[in-house]
């Protein structure tokens, strides 16, 4: 079969190719860019499961290249009002460029990659065996030829031009202003985000470290875009908002409000950013696909859209993995997997939309009265903190890990009910650990041959069959490996109509022992039975492969 193509070689789009390449899925990545990542001020935050995600692909040091926060706190005026140590689950802040060089290394170590700078896309067909792309690149025309087509290349995508998907949303929800500066804050591997500081001149700044002794410096920006009133910048990306004499002017007033007077810094880069709320009417058409900016855009409150992006290429990746080694069927044989990464991803990007809607109004900057006359209706600054929290940290509404109880298999239309199923979409945090659809928690765990290893670092390849034994970890693994249910656990792990690998693990919250919990290859939980019942794990992933006999009944119909 042919090669996926991927259109974009941004973090989205190399991760999907590595996620791809994890399952033996070839891929051709056409980049318009030149293939450089130049340095600058965005960054990313990474909770637990989008760094063992970027780990087990191949960016081996995404630890070394972040900053680890020990707490996130929220201040208002001279007061803290916040205060949240993040001891338990590790939260990593790193430049984007330094994310985007580490995967491109990974995808150069990769044969089953081919990536292509400087290759615009301007034509797209599609059939029923395959797409076709044609490119543009030094002048001369190519026609490429590719199983399926994901578009990751960003908010003005092509592709989903091509594809004629509207993007439907809201413009300039939010403005910010943001540095990168070399300075010693008091408050080392502190993230603050601090509203009505006691300097003139800003409603809202924020410190995040990141490696190195840099800080990310962050205003927030007055609604609108004034006509500009003064000479404009020419770096400046909103004319008469951000001018390099404002821009020092806020850096100097904020280092001066945190340190008492104003220390030794260096300004390293500077931009300013609008964020919008967007929301492709369609994550699928055909055997096309969007992905990451293309198929979404938020950022308000600090929230993480990269983030997200990186949940659709692991949706999606094992999806595409399973239908490229099926045997060729009917069109409508795989359909009902691939349209799951439309239900579930578009789905769990637009309830964060709908809360960020709902929280705006009790969250946005105010001043005097309007701020007073908020409290009195709406409770108070404090009463609302953790919301901020929520968006800077990846975590609750605004970024926490989804899980997808109504179709736990990802193929709504034939999943068999479960008992503790919701509908739609859910938090991960919300349910219980064994709760279908949620994301699995990262434990310790042993592979059939003995390796230890981490849950999450066995992610991203075939399902997982795990049975919690109690004392597998003090066991030498000879002792258990071929004694109780492993050996029928392994005969079964064979027999299921999807690649399946076995794991032990000595305890799982909310399981009893002798649980087996069937995962899927992007960590959402299928279900659980309570020993082994060949036919309830059956059940579970029937959905996930044609019926027999499938293509022929569609010919005759």
């Amino acid at each position: 079969m042919d090669a996926v193509i991927i259109v974009g070689a941004g973090p989205v789009g190399l991760a999907l190719a590595l996620a791809l390449a994890r399952n033996e899925v070839p891929s051709t990545v056409l980049d318009e860019g030149t293939g450089v990542s130049p340095e600058s001020p965005r960054t990313v935050v990474l909770g637990g499961d989008t760094a063992a995600l970027l780990a087990r692909l191949g960016y081996t040091r995404v630890v070394s290249d972040a900053a680890r926060w020990d707490a996130f706190t929220v201040w208002r005026r001279r007061a803290e009002v916040l205060r949240l140590p993040l001891d338990a689950e590790p939260v990593l802040h790193l430049a984007q460029h330094r994310l985007q060089r580490g995967l491109r290394d990974a995808v150069a170590a990769t044969p089953l990659i081919r990536l292509l700078p400087r290759h615009r896309v301007v034509e797209l067909a599609q059939d029923r065996d395959g797409v076709s792309v044609r490119t543009e690149s030094a002048g001369q025309e190519t026609w490429w030829r590719g199983s399926h087509l994901v578009g990751c290349d960003g908010a003005r995508s092509t592709v989903r031009r091509l594809l004629k998907v509207r993007f439907p949303g809201r413009t300039a929800v939010d403005r910010h202003a943001v540095a990168t500066v070399r300075v010693d804050l008091p408050f080392p591997g502190e993230a603050r985000l601090h509203r009505e500081p006691p300097w003139r001149g800003d409603r809202e700044a924020s410190a995040r470290p990141l490696p190195d002794g840099l800080w990310r410096l962050d205003w927030r920006l007055p609604p609108g875009r004034p006509q500009p009133t003064e000479p404009v910048d020419p770096h400046a990306t909103w004319p008469g908002i951000v001018t390099g004499d404002t821009l020092l002017t806020r850096v100097t007033s904020a280092l001066t409000g945190w340190c008492g007077e104003l220390p030794p810094h260096q300004l390293l880069a500077a931009a300013d950013h609008t964020y919008q709320q967007r929301l492709a009417a369609r994550f699928r058409t055909g055997r096309s696909f969007l992905a990451g900016d293309a198929a979404h855009l938020h950022g308000a409150l600090g929230m993480q859209n990269l983030a997200d992006g990186l949940r659709d290429a692991d949706n999606l990746a094992w999806r595409l993995a399973l239908a490229w080694h099926l045997p060729p069927t009917g069109d409508r044989a795989d359909r009902a997997l691939l349209d799951g990464y439309e239900a579930e991803r578009r789905g769990a990007v637009g309830a964060r939309l709908r809360a960020v809607d709902q929280s705006m109004p009790l969250l946005r900057p105010l001043r005097g009265w309007a701020e007073t006359r908020r409290s009195l209706f709406s409770g108070s600054f404090r009463k609302h903190a953790p919301l901020l929290a929520d968006g800077q940290l990846g975590t609750g509404r605004f970024g926490g890990a989804p899980a997808y109880p109504a179709a736990p298999s990802g193929v709504a239309p034939r999943v068999p009910e479960q008992r503790g199923s919701g509908r739609g979409t859910a938090l991960t945090e919300q349910l219980p650990a064994t709760a279908p659809g949620v994301l699995v928690p990262d434990l310790p765990v042993v592979t059939a041959d003995g390796t230890a290893e981490t849950l999450r670092a066995r992610l991203g390849g075939p399902f997982l069959l795990l049975l919690v034994a109690p004392g597998a970890a003090v066991w030498s693994a000879e002792h258990w490996l071929g004694a109780g249910l492993m050996p029928r656990l392994a005969e079964l792990a064979a027999a299921l109509p999807v690649p399946t690998e076995v794991l032990v693990t000595d305890t799982y919250p909310g399981a009893a022992p002798h649980t087996v919990l069937l995962v899927r290859p992007d960590g959402h939980l299928l279900g659980t039975t309570p020993g082994l019942h060949p036919e309830t794990l059956h059940a579970l992933t029937a959905p996930l492969t044609p019926k027999p006999g499938l293509e022929q009944q569609e010919a005759k119909g």
